[in-house]
């Protein structure tokens, strides 16, 4: 947002793709995005550049040309880099010592044997991928089996099919994962390169073969453990392309009494891997949300020195944290993916483009229409779910992922559909507008929680994913909520709640966040976990313990505020004031979406108020991670003490203490300044909503210096890029979350901001 040139290009450049679609020579309509499946170099689109050994972080040195390297012997299989990715070496390093010594150890060689020292693992049979291999924690059972899955999708043209795709796993229980790894930056010889590892739908993979070689030295041998798994056949993509499989391989792991690694592969290709944790241990996580870019960023100035995107620099910095200490998880806390453009698809733009309300609301929807959603929908998950370091977090991280961004949000005023179900309901039953929130809940259960409706059922005492929790079907979008409760650890648990409002909820309501149902039914599954659980995780998209902008909702829904009045009659350019689907002010959906707007305060003191007593009842210490608002933030809750001179309830001993860690985003811009500024002064602001429940609520002034090492601009708002890593700290019973801010632009760095959330330590 820092190039007024750029905005402006933008802005004509769209204008004139969009203002007059045309078809082509097919009949068809030029779409916004579509993928096509990656070129077949080596593995899935694999390229491999120059070879050029990769140096593990704690590994020996190469050693002398004429003692072969392990990794060189003939019959010792390669893994592809699979093990480098981010799990061995975050940041590679060329140099031109190193090119001679690759020259002297290959000299006296043949073709034949350069080939086969540095061949790399192809499928077989092949595969032609379109999106994945994507990995999906679920929990641990009673028996200590961790319980997850793996994805992919293939195109069927390109793909061999007999026999059915395998997924192989493999990994030796006698095996401990070292220690904490220092990190290791290198530099290239013309300057600073951050490098992604090799992933296997992305053609951008620059990084060479790795050397089996264990941390301590030791060569890679056969592991004792190995699994082999046929894909099921999860759903099937019809596009102009032609058609595409989903295949999902579910993975179970007996754990032991210590870390394991687990190497992976698809077809017998490149090999991946991921970690889990031992029987008794407490998982460590990183948390994060709003993964992209709202509209109209230029995301280059977000691109530091050495980046081939402005995707890149935060989600590299929790790749390099991963390869110090692995993450047993990856939870994606909503805006995974961002879908504003799905409003410029040529087949809607008739739609889009009425003026009046009504319209929209009559509007028939097309064949032609549904078709246009679906593949928007295919093609922008594939591209965003391969490419980049989020490729590489998503395949070697398993997901726990609540409501992402199946529908547009952040997108011009104009066609803004922000707050799906904050709408009034003739508006959310219209056809187009129903289809657009019940496509994009679909692709989100397939694409980040690998569940397909129509294949798995309904009942959740009888799937696949046994952390799910399924409520009642909803007004708007054909699918009943999607909750997960899942294991974390022996004191550990986390609920992530399918209540996201301003994403496509499937029982929401304009005056209701969850269903009563939903409740009764996350309450009972809670209050059945074991009574080692100290730790209840609550993750919500939208903060619940949060600076309120009540005046700004009321001066919004005013009748006589001149601003809507001047927006709803198109006078002085005001039109974008308003949004096109009922004439309200186009933030008031934004607002309606928080749990501290007055339509949800009711719910919102019903809720925490609910877990006060669960937490009381079950020893419980809870706490909450949310997103959505581009800035990282702590809130609150704790006994309020009324009598001014008594001295307040130390954390561990209140029930009522519960943090609200607010972690947003990894990659979309801050707000602007003056948001902030607004924000900051408000989170001074004493809060009586709960006084009568003996509550208090405060924001925690977290941020006592900014990144740099100056004096903040506020100490309880930071508006920077941000993610969050979580552990158990098992010397105190603490949960430790540490947020991770950006220190500079674009530069892949963070600095941490830590807080505790105290194990339950009352009578």
């Amino acid at each position: 947002m820092d190039n007024p040139g750029w905005h402006a290009r933008h802005r004509a450049q769209k204008a004139t793709r969009w203002s007059a679609p045309f078809r082509g020579p097919d009949g068809r309509f030029q779409p916004v995005e579509e993928v096509g499946p990656m070129a077949e170099p080596f593995v899935g689109g694999f390229n491999l550049p120059p070879p050029s050994p990769v140096p593990s972080i704690n590994t020996p040195p190469v050693p002398p040309p004429k003692d072969h390297p392990p990794w060189l012997k003939p019959g010792v299989r390669v893994p592809s880099g699979g093990n480098a990715s981010f799990s061995e070496v975050s940041r590679t390093e060329s140099t031109v010592s190193g090119t001679g010594t690759l020259q002297s150890m290959f000299a006296n060689m043949s073709a034949v044997e350069r080939s086969r020292n540095l061949r790399v693992a192809r499928m077989t049979p092949y595969l032609q991928f379109m999106a994945g291999p994507l990995l999906r924690y679920d929990t641990v059972d009673e028996a200590g089996v961790w319980r997850g899955a793996a994805m992919i999708v293939t195109a069927d043209a390109g793909s061999v099919y007999e026999p059915l795709p395998t997924l192989t796993y493999h990994w030796d229980p006698s095996r401990q994962v070292p220690g904490k790894i220092k990190r290791h930056q290198s530099h290239r010889q013309h300057g600073k390169s951050f490098d992604l590892g090799p992933h296997p739908a992305d053609p951008l993979s620059n990084v060479s073969p790795a050397s089996p070689i264990y941390e301590n030295g030791e060569t890679a041998g056969p592991d004792p453990e190995q699994r082999t798994i046929e894909g099921q056949e999860l759903y099937v993509h019809y596009g102009n392309g032609g058609t595409f499989t989903f295949w999902r391989f579910m993975i179970e792991i007996p754990l032991t009494s210590h870390e394991m690694k687990i190497n992976y592969t698809i077809n017998n290709g490149i090999e991946l891997n991921f970690f889990v944790p031992g029987r008794n241990q407490n998982m460590r996580f990183a948390a994060y949300s709003c993964n992209g870019f709202s509209a109209g960023v230029n995301s280059d100035d977000f691109r530091g020195p050495g980046f081939k995107s402005g995707y890149d620099p935060v989600w590299m910095d929790l790749l390099a944290h991963h390869a110090e200490e692995p993450f047993h998880a990856l939870v994606g806390g909503g805006d995974q993916l961002y879908c504003d453009s799905i409003i410029r698809e040529p087949e809607l733009q008739d739609w889009v483009t009425q003026t009046k309300p009504e319209l929209k609301k009559s509007y028939q929807l097309t064949e032609e229409m549904r078709l246009a959603i679906d593949r928007f929908y295919f093609n922008h998950y594939c591209q965003s779910f391969r490419s980049g370091a989020f490729a590489r977090a998503n395949s070697t991280i398993p997901m726990l992922n609540m409501l992402g961004m199946p529908i547009p949000t952040d997108v011009p005023a104009a066609v803004k559909i922000d707050g799906f179900g904050s709408y009034p309901d003739d508006l959310m039953k219209s056809q187009v507008f129903s289809t657009i929130g019940s496509r994009g809940y679909f692709f989100f259960l397939l694409f980040q929680c690998f569940i397909n409706v129509d294949v798995d059922g309904k009942d959740d005492r009888n799937h696949p994913f046994k952390s799910l929790i399924i409520g009642g079907d909803g007004p708007y979008v054909p699918f009943p909520s999607h909750s997960f409760l899942s294991w974390m650890g022996p004191q550990v648990h986390m609920l992530l709640l399918d209540c996201r409002r301003r994403i496509n909820r499937a029982e929401r309501k304009l005056d209701q966040v969850c269903s009563r149902k939903e409740y009764d039914i996350v309450f009972a599954r809670m209050q059945a976990l074991p009574r080692t659980v100290e730790h209840m995780i609550i993750q919500l998209g939208i903060p619940i313990a949060y600076p309120r902008m009540v005046f700004l909702e009321s001066a919004l829904e005013s009748k006589l505020n001149p601003l809507v009045s001047l927006g709803r009659n198109g006078s002085l350019g005001l039109s974008g004031f308003v949004n096109k689907f009922n004439a309200d002010a186009e933030l008031l959906d934004d607002l309606n979406d928080h749990w501290t707007a007055k339509l949800h305060k009711k719910e919102r003191n019903w809720l925490i108020q609910e877990l006060q007593k669960y937490a009381l009842a079950r020893r419980s210490r809870v706490s909450f991670i949310s997103g959505d608002v581009h800035c990282a933030a702590v809130g609150v809750f704790k006994t309020w003490v009324k009598e001014k001179k008594k001295p307040p309830i130390p954390p561990a001993s209140d029930h009522r203490y519960m943090v609200n860690v607010v972690s947003s985003a990894i990659v979309n811009t801050p707000p602007p300044n003056g948001v902030i500024t607004m924000v900051s002064t408000l989170s001074t602001k004493t809060h009586r909503t709960l006084h009568h429940a003996e509550t208090d609520e405060v924001m925690i002034p977290i941020f006592e210096k900014d990144t740099d090492g100056s004096q903040p601009k506020s100490k309880y708002i930071m508006g920077r890029r941000n993610w969050c890593s979580v552990r158990w700290d098992p010397s105190t019973g603490d949960l430790i979350w540490d947020i991770r801010v950006e220190i500079q632009k674009g530069y892949g760095q963070t600095t941490g901001y830590s807080i505790r959330a105290p194990p339950p330590r009352w009578l």
